[in-house]
């Protein structure tokens, strides 16, 4: 996890006359000094600051005004910000008081969660409903993770930008059907006006592509590992004559053998005018016939699914090659971007947990890593905004 976050400043005499009264139902705007109070602080460097008192002249009612980072709360904003950015760190709530308390600023462990989560829900955009500042973008990147709550898995749902790895939005999630991801995605790619969607090689991804009607980019690392392992497997189920399938569908161990390495070698180059010669293995094992009930596929049934869902697959899994953004933009084949975000967002902090309490801290711990690490080449997170 990278990190690099501004906390608030304390100024200690410097104060901001009103522009306008904070009562409700009052839209005054000219006040009369009152008088200065002295106001005791809980800060690394002050323990007291002057606040000023002003009287409007609309509604006659007085108010304070404090200096920057004072609130009419005991703890300054810069204590604050210190509790959330050693819990985001990897810190306890326990053990964040702990650290404050050496400080010699004592913050009780349940005012560093209400700081947290308060700071939180502040985090703009970041949900389905408001994309992060309204980016937009013609690569969306989407991928799924999962975290304990109360002892039960939760999905969470994660977008990037796939062109900058932003992170545009997360979302808790029912489930992982197509119903649920497309109901999840597709007003995201509406909003930022997405034209392909980048993402690993789960089939109810794919349907949401195809609902939404956007190109896809199938993460090029996922297939090759999961094809290199298959053809590993049958190689040595083929080696070792395991059943009679090949013989029975006409091809001989040895053109299996060199179907399966030639294979290997397309899911290397990956090049889009390949998909022919997927077809010809694939229509070569044509004639294995499926399983019976509660019966194992045999070898050739195998290599026929294989070769055909590669065949299937090949436009989605070359799409990086020819595929060219509005303003010439590229992408790179793999949803690294994604992966990235939930492990520098999500994972990292989460695995010095025992698992979250509630559902709601957990996306919003979530959202509030992913706002921080969108401001990394920002010259940093500023907490101020959100504490303010």
């Amino acid at each position: 996890m990278r990190l690099q976050l501004i906390l608030p400043q304390v100024g200690s005499t410097k104060i901001e006359p009103p522009s306008r009264c904070p009562y409700e139902g009052c839209d005054g705007r000219h006040f009369r000094f009152h008088q200065a109070v002295e106001k005791p602080l809980r800060d690394t460097r002050y323990s007291h600051v002057q606040a000023h008192r002003y009287e409007c002249l609309r509604c006659k009612r007085t108010f304070r005004v404090y200096p920057k980072g004072v609130s009419k709360a005991q703890i300054s904003l810069r204590v604050k910000g210190l509790g959330i950015m050693l819990y985001l760190l990897g810190l306890s709530y326990g053990a964040v008081s702990l650290a404050l308390d050496a400080l010699g600023v004592y913050m009780c462990k349940s005012r560093v969660f209400d700081a947290v989560q308060a700071v939180a829900e502040r985090v703009p955009g970041l949900k389905r409903e408001a994309v992060f500042e309204q980016l937009k973008t013609p690569a969306l990147g989407g991928d799924l993770t999962s975290v304990k709550v109360n002892g039960q898995w939760l999905i969470l749902g994660l977008t990037v930008d796939d062109l900058s790895g932003l992170v545009l939005t997360i979302d808790d999630l029912s489930g992982e059907d197509a119903k649920t991801l497309q109901e999840w995605m597709t007003p995201i790619t509406a909003a930022v006006e997405a034209e392909i969607l980048v993402t690993d090689d789960a089939d109810a991804l794919k349907s949401v592509a195809e609902e939404a009607g956007l190109e896809q980019q199938v993460c090029k690392a996922h297939v090759k590992r999961n094809t290199e392992a298959l053809i590993q497997q049958l190689r040595m189920e083929i080696l070792s004559a395991a059943d009679d399938s090949l013989a029975e569908s006409g091809v001989r161990p040895q053109q299996a053998l060199a179907d399966l390495d030639r294979l290997g070698e397309l899911i290397q180059t990956r090049r889009p005018e390949d998909s022919s010669e997927l077809a010809a293995m694939h229509l070569r094992y044509s004639s294995a016939a499926p399983p019976q009930p509660e019966h194992k596929a045999s070898i050739a049934y195998r290599l026929r699914l294989l070769f055909l869902d590669r065949w299937n697959l090949w436009s989605r899994l070359t799409r990086y090659r020819t595929w060219e953004g509005p303003n010439g933009e590229t992408i790179d084949g793999t949803n690294n971007h994604s992966e990235r975000a939930i492990g520098w967002w999500v994972k990292e902090r989460y695995r010095t947990m025992r698992g979250y309490k509630r559902v709601k801290s957990a996306v919003n711990v979530s959202r509030l890593l992913a706002w921080c690490g969108n401001h990394l080449d920002r010259g940093g997170a500023d907490l101020s905004v959100l504490l303010s």
